[in-house]
């Protein structure tokens, strides 16, 4: 990691391929978002630290990413973790060189590539977070679960205000694991997804369940299992989860409808691709599959390609 601390801001220095512009289009893709905001070219941030919160003003300026402290300055270990946290939610980590030769010459990805490049993985650094989120949009469409999320936030959340306005941080699995099946039913969820959830705040607050654990765990097939033996986590969800939270690059939701529609748009299918096909157009994407997803998702926002 790379970065500069100002006490009352911080410097982070991006690698090369990164472009803080398309990450904001695809941070900025609902309206509905509630755990962030996006002004004037700038990302607004809640982030939990143990028992503090701190609200983060996130801009790129000559080639860095600033990261301003809005209400207080944190203390010193604090602002390292806030930087740790930033540089895995943009996924800077990932050297992108071989994906980007690999598109270089792919029928699929070769256009997306070159409009998106420098556009990296939005991740979820919180395990929590992924797995509710990921749970959360099972089996309906991507309006609906962000209305879900933002009760969802805005019933077991944490905030601040600032100017007159409310910045969400995401509840914690301590509370949710507190909680009853009828607690988050009344949020529209269904009974299985709220016993999911509550099962899986359960499961890390007695330290079954922790990202560590599964970092431990190098195998793709090895991680996906280990997710899938929760319950309510299935293929596609286990796949997210790696995807977005566990940086495993070769992660691929197979399944995912958005991947299906972005793929019959972009090539001009008269309907959607089978699974075979869709293995067919992924042949050259190992290791990769999970940015392949990615820039195909991006397109999905983007017709002027």
């Amino acid at each position: 990691m790379n970065w500069m601390d100002y006490e009352s801001y911080l410097e982070i220095y991006p690698p090369k391929e990164f472009n803080f512009k398309e990450c904001l289009i695809f941070l900025g893709r609902s309206d509905q978002e509630v755990l962030h905001q996006i002004k004037e070219g700038f990302v607004y941030k809640l982030i939990k630290m143990k028992d503090s919160l701190i609200l983060c003003k996130i801009g790129y300026i000559n080639y860095f990413i600033k990261v301003e402290f809005l209400k207080r300055i944190p203390s010193t270990a604090a602002r390292k973790k806030v930087a740790e946290y930033i540089w895995e939610w943009f996924d800077l980590e990932q050297n992108l060189e071989e994906f980007y030769q690999m598109a270089s010459v792919d029928k699929v990805l070769k256009k997306l590539a070159d409009k998106y490049f420098g556009l990296r993985i939005m991740c979820i650094p919180d395990l929590f977070e992924a797995l509710a989120w990921a749970i959360m949009g099972q089996q309906i469409n991507l309006p609906f679960a962000y209305t879900l999320k933002q009760r969802f936030v805005e019933q077991f959340g944490e905030f601040t205000t600032f100017e007159g306005e409310r910045f969400w941080s995401f509840p914690s699995f301590e509370k949710i694991a507190s909680l009853n099946v009828e607690d988050v039913r009344k949020l529209q969820f269904t009974t299985r997804k709220a016993e999911y959830i509550i099962g899986i705040a359960k499961d890390m607050k007695g330290g079954k369940l922790t990202k560590e654990l599964l970092l431990q765990k190098r195998d793709y097939h090895q991680v996906q299992k280990s997710l899938m033996r929760i319950r309510g986590v299935g293929a596609w969800t286990a796949d997210y989860v790696m995807m977005k939270c566990l940086h495993h690059t070769s992660s691929f939701p197979i399944a995912d409808v958005g991947l299906h529609n972005a793929l019959k748009n972009l090539l001009g299918l008269k309907k959607k691709p089978s699974i075979a096909e869709i293995k067919d157009y992924a042949a050259n994407w190992e290791g990769w599959q999970a940015y392949a997803t990615f820039y195909l998702w991006r397109f999905l926002n983007d017709k002027t390609i």
